[in-house]
């Protein structure tokens, strides 16, 4: 069993977030604040081999699941409402196949319970690159990065992955070898879905995670799901578009 690192902030009931592939926790730190000033303990967690949390060569959703548990159980969390975005989301609808008693409001933020082919190779051909470097600024990084992946948005992404190991030394909290090793995990779909209980899912309408088809299949899956499009917003809904992000979640987590 790992313990999970996670940044805790505010009071009142319990609010789990689940971060995506090669993100942390920390980029979820201003919807945090805005979600504790409505009465949450926020939770940002790291999942293992990303941001702070242990590293092992293990990687998959039902490991991810049982993190989920260990964690709660750590902090003696008996239910909590989740937020999970992307691979996050999957870790999410797994978990509330495995202990439905424990989630009171969940949110599947732009990913479906299907199969998706790896397709973060270019990205993680960026991070192995400045793994192999000797890196003495962020924006050193940012140019040598540049070389793989042009949009500035996701670049930025990526760099927060960044930490200073000594003095002028920057190197990736990432566990870059086990993720590569274990990339088709990252894509597997979820079978035998039967969850009665109600379960919102928000997709980016830009976005070509969640698809006309995949909306079929989903309500197949979670007969109670409602599907709410984010208009203009991509597959990182919650940093696009914060505020519908925002106002969205709080009218369903406001629920009784």
């Amino acid at each position: 069993m790992i313990q999970l690192h996670s940044t805790i902030e505010g009071n009142g009931d319990t609010l789990l977030i689940l971060h995506g592939f090669l993100g942390m926790g920390d980029n979820w730190k201003t919807l945090s604040r805005e979600f504790a000033d409505e009465s949450y303990e926020v939770h940002l967690i790291d999942q293992r081999n990303h941001g702070r949390s242990p590293h092992t060569d293990e990687f998959n959703y039902d490991l991810l699941a049982e993190d989920v548990a260990n964690y709660m159980q750590e902090k003696q969390i008996e239910k909590a409402a989740i937020i999970g975005h992307s691979m996050g989301g999957k870790v999410l609808m797994n978990f509330m196949l495995k202990y439905p008693e424990k989630v009171t409001h969940p949110i599947v933020v732009d990913i479906a319970p299907k199969y998706y082919q790896p397709h973060h190779q270019q990205i993680l051909e960026g991070l192995n690159h400045l793994a192999s470097l000797e890196l003495s600024s962020r924006s050193d990084a940012d140019e040598e990065l540049k070389k793989h992946i042009s949009h500035p948005s996701i670049r930025q992404f990526l760099l927060k992955n960044l930490y200073w190991k000594e003095k002028n030394k920057l190197a990736l909290r990432l566990n870059l070898k086990s993720l590569e090793a274990n990339i088709e995990e990252i894509g597997k779909e979820l079978t035998n879905v039967n969850y009665e209980d109600p379960v919102l899912f928000i997709a980016g309408e830009t976005s070509d995670y969640i698809t006309d088809e995949d909306k079929e299949s989903i309500r197949e899956m979670f007969p109670k799901a409602q599907i709410i499009g984010i208009k203009d917003a991509g597959h990182w809904v919650h940093a696009e578009k914060k505020d519908a992000f925002f106002s969205t979640c709080m009218a369903l987590l406001k629920r009784v």
